[in-house]
């Protein structure tokens, strides 16, 4: 019979440094007072069960240690002499993948040293980090982290935009800036990028025979809670350390925000997820995404096609190859992006032949990157009334700060065609603001 504390200080000895055996039989022996002949064989069954996942819970130890036959058998004859001669220290350390040794990333143990890190007590770390899930429950909007806005889009489902309070905004931003904008991204994750924008997200896709157009649904509430704090792991913080970190940056929308949304909806948005409005998840999700992105382009090089992502929009093209197969090649790309945790919109899946209008982000990209004839009409007959009538009847959308939306637009308009962008700002010049 396997004895529980044998096993739970067992489990804590496989998690609590290297992961190699010989480290890991030196842990396991000073536990157990003696080094049984069983445990290297046992180190090594573990590093094989572990192989593909950076870094394993500490319930998932202790159930392979329950599951183990052989360990099981070994508890069984050793059952009288197998006791505790001593425990490790409780904090694990950290044990960062390969790759993440030249991240320079913050070495943070303990539940404390992340709230000294933060500036933070540690009563607020937890109150923030919500591990229990005590605001998904709170009725009174003064005691939640988050404001709320739901947008209805087209397609007849609910966007829900969750903006955290100042405080919670801060040590996101301190952990973006600390942790996240350390790492980095895939080359092909164009979206929420320095450098990066919607046009060098469509230039690759430029006069191409066949361009082939995917969207990912609810791409940032899709992103579970779990992932995040899995990922935290993965780059190597200790599991109590990692679960703080994913409790900050994730979010369960309260129950009481639904009147009559759909059931998928309400359970999407009630479990934690990626918040879209925290500064931190767009850094998290093109993270997420990493292995997809790199699944994605070693397909895309198989038919000599060429691949990019900006946030959800995902975009292939390619000429003659690509185009005999971009049918088959659409339906291994979905199938690809489901075993990696996404949802393709597929409404909005388009292959694009050279024939018709091809068209990326709100871009064209048949033989010159260029607007839609009728974006840009739409925007210069705006900007001709403000001219001529004023603005203020011209903000039909009422935008709180038309002024500046309509820099954004114009300036848009400039990097994508500065000709264009030109007629267009010198029309700005004219308005008459009051």
């Amino acid at each position: 019979m396997l004895k529980p504390r044998v096993v739970n200080a067992l489990a804590k000895a496989f998690l609590g440094g290297d992961a190699e055996p010989e480290a890991i039989v030196e842990r396991c022996s000073k536990v157990l007072g003696r080094s049984w002949r069983w445990l290297r064989p046992l180190a090594l069954r573990y590093l094989e069960a572990a192989s593909g996942v950076p870094r394993l819970r500490y319930r998932d130890v202790v159930q392979f240690l329950k599951t183990d036959e052989s360990f099981r058998k070994a508890c069984l004859r050793h059952r009288r002499k197998l006791a505790i001669e001593e425990w490790l220290p409780e904090p694990q350390q950290m044990q960062p993948v390969a790759a993440a040794a030249s991240w320079s990333l913050p070495r943070i143990e303990t539940a404390g040293e992340l709230a000294n890190w933060l500036d933070i007590s540690p009563n607020d770390l937890a109150w923030f980090a919500d591990l229990k899930g005590l605001a998904y429950k709170q009725a009174g909007q003064r005691l939640r982290h988050y404001h709320y806005r739901i947008l209805r889009k087209d397609s007849a489902s609910i966007r829900l935009i969750e903006a955290p309070k100042p405080r919670l905004k801060e040590i996101q931003r301190r952990i973006l800036s600390g942790i996240l904008d350390r790492i980095p991204v895939h080359d092909a994750a164009h979206g929420f990028r320095k450098g990066r924008s919607i046009k060098t997200f469509c230039s690759p896709h430029v006069g191409r025979r066949v361009v082939l157009r995917m969207d990912l649904r609810d791409f940032f509430p899709a992103i579970s809670g779990v992932r995040i704090q899995s990922l935290f792991r993965t780059i190597g913080y200790p599991e109590a350390v990692a679960d703080l970190l994913g409790g900050l940056c994730t979010n369960a929308a309260p129950k009481d925000l639904w009147n009559g949304a759909a059931w998928a909806t309400q359970t999407m948005y009630g479990r934690p997820h990626l918040p879209q409005g925290a500064p931190s998840s767009p850094a998290l999700a093109n993270l997420c995404a990493y292995h997809a992105d790199c699944r994605l382009l070693g397909l895309a090089d198989s038919v000599g096609a060429q691949y990019t992502r900006y946030a959800d929009d995902i975009a292939f093209s390619g000429n003659e190859d690509f185009a005999r197969c971009a049918e088959r090649f659409m339906l291994r790309a979905a199938a690809i992006l489901a075993e990696e945790g996404f949802t393709v919109h597929h409404r909005k899946t388009r292959i694009m032949r050279h024939s018709v209008r091809q068209q990326l982000a709100g871009l064209v990209v048949n033989e010159l990157m260029n607007l839609r004839r009728a974006d840009f009409d739409e925007l210069k007959a705006i900007l001709t009334n403000c001219v001529r009538l004023g603005p203020a009847g011209q903000n039909r959308q009422a935008h709180p700060h038309f002024r500046r939306h309509l820099e954004g637009r114009v300036a848009f308009v400039a990097e994508i065609h500065p000709a264009k962008g030109l007629k267009l700002a010198r029309l700005l010049d004219q308005i008459k603001w009051e």
